[in-house]
């Protein structure tokens, strides 16, 4: 057992002639005009990456897509340019990396003898003096010409991943925190666009609902809002609409004659992740969200009782006009859905 632990803790020398040729210095070693010819030429490489970065940025804006397209050989010009000015930025990045390595940096032999699997103190020390050898090695702190213009195209790297964020679209501006819904706009049923009367709902019944001027026609005869901006529109606005007995109402403060006759209006968006909420328990006046069964009190200003949503779902005011609809007296006052950072 003795014998065993001792040969285990002899440290071998590493072999003497492995083999290898001798070391021959590289031309870059010897001759300082070829050295900094070296230099020069990855210093090149690193500041044409730049440019062909800088390249694909002009190329992103100047060059056409959509219906009709610039066209290079054949091809769509905007994917032409930009995929081959960010390859070429990155071949040149990688060549001059390449080149450093071969002709500047140190070129010698290293031996490195095997160590047990825990470091020393000693030996971690040791790993940070290789580092910092490696370091001064490889020319970087002394070679600020190189340094300065890899920073350089690293640098302009960062473009290709900000300047296409812009294909995620516009900002959205003030449009989170508004919906179609306006003084005087009637509230349908989201079926068959009918307007609705106190006297059309009985005590504990729900409707789905949204603005009347979805189906509302201009003086030349065409809809007012259609096509993609239709369904945005509708799913912002969509709304449900309740009646309970008044008395089982508690209004908060400036929310008094936001119903009528026991009929009130929130919206259909929870303010969880923004799932459409329609079941509705009449005895409790409870709404229930389906996906994550987050549950608002729609007799107290729609408050949260129970689930992961943070915030009451937004209410609408309601009046009456001159017919006998109901109408919206003003847009929500809060934004409807679920919270994002911009919400106070």
């Amino acid at each position: 057992m003795s014998e065993t632990h001792e040969l285990s803790t002899v440290e071998t020398e590493p072999i003497a002639d492995p083999g290898l040729p001798a070391h021959e210095p590289r031309p870059t070693d010897v001759d300082e005009k070829a050295e900094t010819r070296a230099e020069r030429q990855v210093a090149t490489l690193f500041g044409l990456s730049t440019i062909f970065t800088l390249l694909f940025c002009v190329s992103y804006f100047w060059l056409e897509v959509g219906d009709e397209p610039d066209v290079i050989l054949g091809l769509g010009a905007s994917n032409l340019a930009l995929g081959g000015f960010l390859g070429l930025a990155l071949l040149c990045i990688g060549i001059g990396m390449i080149q450093w390595a071969r002709k500047l940096m140190t070129d010698e032999e290293i031996i490195e003898y095997r160590h047990p699997g825990s470091s020393s103190n000693e030996d971690r020390d040791e790993s940070v003096k290789i580092l910092v050898l490696g370091t001064e090695e490889s020319g970087i702190a002394r070679r600020p010409l190189i340094r300065n213009s890899l920073l350089g195209a690293m640098g302009a790297l960062g473009l290709v991943a900000i300047i296409p964020l812009r294909d995620l679209g516009p900002l959205p501006g003030d449009k989170l925190f508004h919906t179609i819904w306006k003084k005087g706009m009637r509230v349908v049923q989201d079926v068959d666009a009918t307007p609705i009367k106190p006297s059309d709902m009985e005590i504990g019944q729900l409707i789905n609902g949204e603005p009347g001027i979805f189906f509302e026609e201009d003086d030349e005869g065409e809809p007012v809002i259609e096509g993609a901006e239709l369904q945005v529109e509708k799913a912002k606005a969509a709304v449900v609409i309740v009646k309970m007995q008044p008395d089982d109402i508690t209004p908060s403060k400036g929310r008094e004659n936001w119903g009528v006759d026991g009929i009130l209006c929130y919206s259909k968006i929870c303010t969880h992740v923004g799932c459409p909420i329609s079941l509705w328990e009449q005895q409790t006046h409870h709404l229930l969200c389906p996906c994550h069964q987050s549950t608002f009190d729609l007799a107290d200003n729609g408050r949260v009782i129970f689930g992961p949503a943070a915030r009451a779902v937004p209410q609408l005011p309601l009046a009456l006009d001159d017919e006998g609809y109901l109408i919206a007296t003003s847009d929500f006052t809060e934004p409807v859905g679920p919270s994002f950072w911009e919400r106070g």
